[in-house]
């Protein structure tokens, strides 16, 4: 057996970790009406354990923490910028620990302080801090320049062997931010980054489930908000090559709804333009991103073969039972090509509506 490529103990690895703090869903979540009530100071400061226990786990570790919160993000902390200055610590303190706590807490108090709460909250940014997650790790993992005189069968340590990503949320699923999910999605494919997600609040998180299926993470929905620490501990603390000899949490139950482009909604049931993939919630004459257009004879027959489902609003969303193999997050049905023939609607087909049942 051949173990030059097997992980390596002394090997590093790099965690970043994106934190929801969306201050409307925070003071949701702590409540005292909830059956776990989970205030922010109580969420920081089991992340913040959390964070140590990686560092702490080995020297060489690095660490990145970005936040996001309504209307943008930006980074709290990184483990590879000089800090400018280090508070006095005392003696019972241990400093690169303190580091990290100071240096969170003060950035999110300056910001959430600086929110006005006169104005309604934005959104949450969500994907924007998970991009700029991506670049960091895209930088730092850069390898070295060609003329280095390090050998070529030598391994860098500069090379992060193991880049992975928590998100931390507690936000529901914006539809506006479906695409640009699925493009960090695929970004952190090429990337050979992991994508961990855990749904601390609210309801589960369906793009968020695509993203820790396609880039071999794990997702988790927290049901013991007050075993916080426990669960991020037990399910996300090790690296994803440590996790092939580990019992880690699995999705037997993974959501591929997708969201159309047209009305930005969540759907079980989608028309897929023939040309450019866009997804659509009825079939449309023209396609609003490639702006192909398509015969008002099969548009008409795709109407009139419609199944009537019930709205998102009166049922709960389905799941999808097992992992499919395609990535196609959504039951959808191909429109023709300009200018084709309309084809049968009898059952068997490839036209006939797919259901969030079927196989992708």
């Amino acid at each position: 057996m051949d173990l030059s490529d097997a992980p390596q103990l002394s090997d590093a690895s790099h965690l970043s970790v994106v934190l929801d703090l969306s201050p409307t869903q925070w003071h949701l979540s702590g409540l005292l009406s909830n059956k776990y009530p989970l205030s922010l100071n109580s969420f920081l400061s089991h992340v913040l354990a959390f964070l140590n226990a990686h560092l702490a786990s080995q020297h060489e570790n690095t660490l990145a923490v970005f936040g996001a919160f309504p209307g943008k993000s930006l980074m709290l902390y990184s483990s590879t910028l000089h800090n400018p200055e280090l508070q006095s610590i005392d003696s019972n303190s241990y400093a690169p620990f303190k580091l990290v706590d100071s240096t969170i807490i003060n950035r999110i108090s300056d910001e959430l302080d600086a929110i006005d709460q006169s104005e309604e909250e934005a959104p949450c940014a969500l994907v924007g801090a998970l991009t700029k997650a991506l670049c960091y790790v895209n930088r730092i993992s850069l390898p070295p320049p060609s003329n280095s005189s390090t050998s070529p069968n030598t391994r860098d340590s500069t090379v992060l062997p193991d880049p992975r990503i928590l998100i931390l949320s507690v936000s529901p699923d914006l539809s506006t931010s479906y695409i640009p999910i699925m493009n960090s999605i695929f970004s952190a494919q090429k990337l050979k980054v992991t994508i961990d997600a855990c749904q601390v609040y609210g309801p589960d998180a369906v793009f968020l489930q695509q993203a820790a299926h396609l880039t071999g993470g794990s997702y988790l929905f927290l049901e013991r908000r007050d075993a916080l620490l426990q669960y991020l501990i037990m399910s996300f603390l090790s690296a994803p090559s440590i996790r092939q000899v580990l019992a880690v949490p699995t999705q037997d139950r993974i959501d591929f709804r997708a969201a159309c482009f047209c009305h930005k909604n969540i759907i079980d049931i989608g028309f897929v333009c023939s040309v450019c993939l866009s997804i659509f919630c009825q079939p449309v004459p023209v396609c609003s991103t490639c702006r192909t257009k398509f015969p008002i004879k099969t548009l008409q027959r795709l109407n009139a073969s419609r199944p009537n489902v019930p709205s998102l609003s009166k049922s709960g969303p389905p799941s999808v039972v097992g992992t499919p193999q395609s990535r196609t997050p959504a039951s959808t049905r191909n429109l023709p090509f300009p200018g084709e023939q309309p084809l049968s609607t009898t059952p068997g087909n490839g036209n006939t509506p797919a259901t969030n049942g079927s196989n992708h």
